[in-house]
């Protein structure tokens, strides 16, 4: 756990203070701008070349996440202040090993190995904290996911174990002959990560919103804080990855407080200090179920770089390394609009329209700066503020239609 932090070292110096991103996302990125703004030397670590937040970072290393040894080396030369994971990919026995010896894991290694695992989480949110949650049954052969299927009831969701935005989501809409459940099964297993045979089977509800609920916990003289942030509205229109997201949400005041007890109370049970975005479903029927849990900032968060006095990255950032966090306060209506490719396997592609775009006022773009193009793969993303959330929500729209993913010329 990070010690209070009273003062900073200058960057790239003998007595630095470091901080280490694992993952160099879009996430990551803002992390690191959050970093270097502060004043803390950044060392970024992921799979690839040109990851976005090596675009801003002092340093990187590209190396796979996966690698126990790796990891472990490089943490141990750089002795950073903390360590951020920023992914789900990691190979969590090496966070463990690395907080053993004393060393800052954000939030900690506990909680990074939960919420990456589906079955471990669901024990967690549903048998340890008593939240409510879908139907969900485990299973790890063919004839248990024809069990759990049938247990749970129809339509059901099939979901591999590790996996991660939306990969191995397979959907069954009413019962059917167990070869084709057994197929599900498999096609799901196809995209699991670390080889596990175990799925998690989940009751498929008819939803009337989603929230992300950004809970967060820090140090301060009398001992470690928690404070939640208004919770975040966001829609997938059908789809696996968000599309839409926006702050403030107009729910009623119960449902929010609902919400923001949640969060609070997973952030509490899984301690440390940092970020977790808690998802939330709101059912048709008006059923609040818990859905997910990130240790780290969230990509619908993202509207709080406009919508909050202190952006989720500075909160994670300054929970992480010693430094204080405020009430959060939000002080305009905002909102996203998530721009996705379909072009497959294109490097440098651009982002047209650009200009048209930025004219709409009260609008800004975030163009990740990804080298590679990939069926599905979120390459930027809109941001709009208004005098309402539903005037945000119009220019994000309206921007987002203005911009296109190309091929390079």
């Amino acid at each position: 756990m990070s010690r209070k932090l009273e003062a900073l070292q200058t960057p790239l110096g003998p007595r630095s203070a470091k901080v280490i991103l694992l993952g160099g996302g879009e996430l990551g990125k803002e992390l690191a701008i959050e970093a270097q703004r502060l004043g803390f030397e950044v060392v970024v670590v992921d799979r690839y070349h040109m990851a976005p937040a090596m675009h801003v970072a002092h340093r990187y290393y590209v190396v796979d996440m996966m690698d126990y040894d790796a990891l472990i080396k490089i943490v141990r030369r750089e002795d950073p202040r903390a360590v951020i994971p920023e992914i789900e990919a990691i190979n969590t026995n090496a966070l463990k090993e690395l907080e053993g010896e004393g060393y800052n894991i954000v939030p900690n290694a506990d909680s990074v190995f939960i919420s990456m695992n589906r079955i471990e989480l669901r024990r967690f949110a549903a048998e340890k904290l008593g939240l409510p949650t879908t139907r969900y049954a485990f299973a790890s052969n063919e004839d248990e996911v024809y069990e759990a299927c049938e247990g749970v009831g129809y339509p059901c969701l099939i979901k591999p174990e590790m996996s991660s935005s939306g990969h191995g989501h397979i959907r069954i809409m009413e019962p059917k002959p167990k070869r084709d459940i057994i197929n599900a099964y498999r096609e799901s297993l196809r995209h699991a990560r670390g080889g596990s045979n175990r799925v998690i089977v989940e009751g498929f509800e008819e939803l009337e919103t989603e929230f992300t609920v950004i809970a967060y916990r820090w140090a301060s003289d009398k001992g470690v804080r928690s404070g939640v942030a208004e919770p975040i509205e966001h829609w997938r229109h059908g789809q696996y990855h968000y599309i839409e997201s926006w702050q403030p949400s107009e729910r009623d005041p119960e449902t929010l407080k609902r919400c923001k007890d949640i969060g609070l109370k997973v952030a509490e049970g899984l301690g440390g200090l940092g970020i977790y975005a808690t998802e939330l479903l709101l059912t048709k029927d008006g059923r609040l179920l818990f859905s997910e849990v990130a240790p780290r900032p969230h990509d619908t968060g993202m509207v709080t770089l406009l919508s909050q006095d202190i952006s989720e990255f500075s909160i994670h950032i300054r929970a992480s390394t010693g430094l204080p966090v405020p009430e959060i306060k939000v002080l305009t209506p905002a909102a996203t609009y998530a721009i996705y490719t379909s072009i497959e396997n294109s490097w440098y592609p651009s982002l047209e329209g650009i200009y048209s775009a930025m004219e709409v006022r009260g609008v800004d773009v975030r163009w990740f700066g990804k080298p590679l193009t990939y069926r599905g793969r979120r390459m930027a993303v809109v941001l709009a503020r208004g005098e309402s959330v539903r005037e945000a929500r119009e220019k994000a729209r309206e921007a987002a239609k203005k911009l296109k993913v190309v091929p390079q010329g």
